[in-house]
């Protein structure tokens, strides 16, 4: 398969890695002018667990092929869309002259009605998911980046699509397993909300990376996470239907703060998942915070740990 990941972000750069070394031809749209100061390779350091018992790390460089230029005629089967969650309405207002015959995964944080989002963009021709894999390039330009075993894939209560289904055998055929979601929105949102609160108490710190093993500050996340629920209700969220997903929020935060300040401190995906989230000046987990306490505001709904943070993610 022929595919196009939009921009060189992390999440595009590893599952870029991952959907070629699967035997796909992979490239990457980037800016113009930015090609040349990416250079010609990726300089990786990734911990890949998709096959736990072979757990391994990689560290190289990989040569990657990028483009500056997208024509409406293009040969792409596959665009994967993984951009900041307020820069999608904007990509996808640029793809949607631009998608010729391609499948378009938007494969990102969602906190807007989701066919909202994607403005022009053929609906038949939008696929959904989340990544489950992340990390972050330091200041010596590695990617330090763990792969996760699975990756989230749904619809929006109805039965895959036959392309939609080409993605999940595409991403099986990678090495992965699929986490079906047949209500993604909720998904999206509860997913959301939960960053938003982890995001504050990384925001209040410093940085994610400041969480690893503080179980006091993740108590703090966790309960910050937990006054959102309400706000997910008040935008239509079913949360019976997502009750494994907001099982964490729910639980006696003494045992989910305990286990998860272990688990960041001893178990490396689980560490490196919040060490490599370290850059303080990062735009993202502040838009995040802004965008989900600007909409409890807009519904009247108390979010009182995330208004207490707000001077650290304020504009």
């Amino acid at each position: 398969m022929k595919i196009l990941m939009f921009g060189r972000g992390v999440i595009a750069t590893v599952n870029g890695w991952a959907l070629e070394r699967a035997g796909h031809d992979v490239e990457f749209y980037v800016r113009p002018g930015r090609a040349a100061a990416y250079g010609e390779a990726v300089d990786l350091d990734l911990l890949d667990t998709r096959r736990p018992v072979w757990r391994q790390r990689v560290v190289e460089k990989w040569p990657v092929r990028y483009r500056e230029e997208l024509e409406p005629d293009h040969d792409f089967d596959l665009i994967v869309l993984s951009v900041q969650h307020y820069r999608l309405a904007e990509a996808a207002a640029f793809l949607a002259p631009r998608i010729g015959k391609a499948l378009v995964l938007v494969f990102s944080n969602v906190w807007a009605e989701p066919l909202d989002a994607i403005g022009t963009l053929p609906p038949d021709q939008v696929a959904w998911g989340f990544p489950q894999s992340g990390g972050g390039f330091g200041e010596n330009g590695v990617l330090r980046a763990v792969i996760l075993p699975s990756v989230i894939l749904g619809t929006f209560g109805t039965p895959p699509t036959e392309r939609e289904r080409t993605v999940r055998q595409l991403f099986r055929e990678a090495g992965f397993r699929i986490l079906e979601q047949p209500d993604l929105r909720g998904w999206l949102w509860i997913h959301f909300a939960a960053d938003a609160g982890v995001h504050s108490q990384g925001l209040r710190l410093g940085s994610l990376a400041d969480l690893a093993g503080a179980r006091r500050d993740l108590r703090e996340a966790l309960l910050a996470s937990r006054e959102l629920l309400p706000l997910l209700e008040a935008r239509g969220v079913d949360l019976r239907r997502h009750r494994g997903s907001v099982l964490p929020m729910r639980a006696p935060t003494w045992l989910t703060a305990s286990v998860l300040a272990w688990l960041t401190a001893h178990v490396a995906p689980a560490r490196l998942s919040l060490e490599m989230h370290s850059d303080p000046e990062a735009e993202e987990p502040r838009e995040v915070c802004r965008d989900t306490l600007a909409e409890a505001r807009r519904l009247g709904v108390a979010a009182p740990r995330l208004e207490a943070a707000e001077p650290s993610f304020a504009r």
